[in-house]
């Protein structure tokens, strides 16, 4: 077998609640609806005023559809290949969709955390994604478990006080 022949398919999988996947949806619609047509009446406006070489609202208009299309693809894309989160079910093991309270061994400090997709995380609302260093390592562990990650700052330890989903 030549080595054009062979492919490799390395498409991303996009873990999402029902929640999300249904805002991504609505997005995609208002985007493919509502914003294309304003997008387009800003370009049609533009050009009415005259030469394009020198128009700088046609420029941002144009600047302003390139965005929109690119949105509209990286949607359709996370969309096709899009996974549905079922709820977490149990509460034994950390798995996307549990909520898990830690406590920092340096620091005592107690955390809460729920693991999420990557289309959902936001560190600032305290929900981290799956493939985060901090998430990836929880990932299957139990209350109980002291769990150690390499994060920016440096190694840190967390025990598992509990799970919830």
């Amino acid at each position: 077998m030549r080595e054009a022949e062979v492919v490799v398919s390395m498409k991303k999988v996009f873990k999402l609640s029902q929640e999300s996947l249904d805002k991504l949806v609505s997005e995609l619609q208002y985007l493919k609806t509502v914003r294309e047509r304003e997008v387009a009446e800003q370009i049609k406006e533009a050009r009415s005023f005259g030469d394009l070489s020198e128009n700088s609202e046609y420029d941002e208009a144009k600047n302003e559809q390139g965005k929109l299309f690119s949105r509209i693809a990286e949607i359709e894309n996370i969309l096709a290949n899009a996974e549905l989160l079922e709820s977490a079910g149990t509460a034994d093991e950390v798995t996307v969709g549990n909520s898990v309270t830690l406590t920092d061994k340096n620091t005592g400090e107690r955390l809460e955390y729920a693991i999420v997709g990557t289309q959902e995380a936001n560190p600032m609302k305290r929900r981290i994604s799956d493939e985060s260093p901090l998430g990836r390592a929880l990932i299957g562990h139990k209350a109980g478990d002291e769990v150690k990650f390499e994060a920016a700052d440096g190694p840190m330890t967390f025990v598992i006080e509990s799970i919830t989903s």
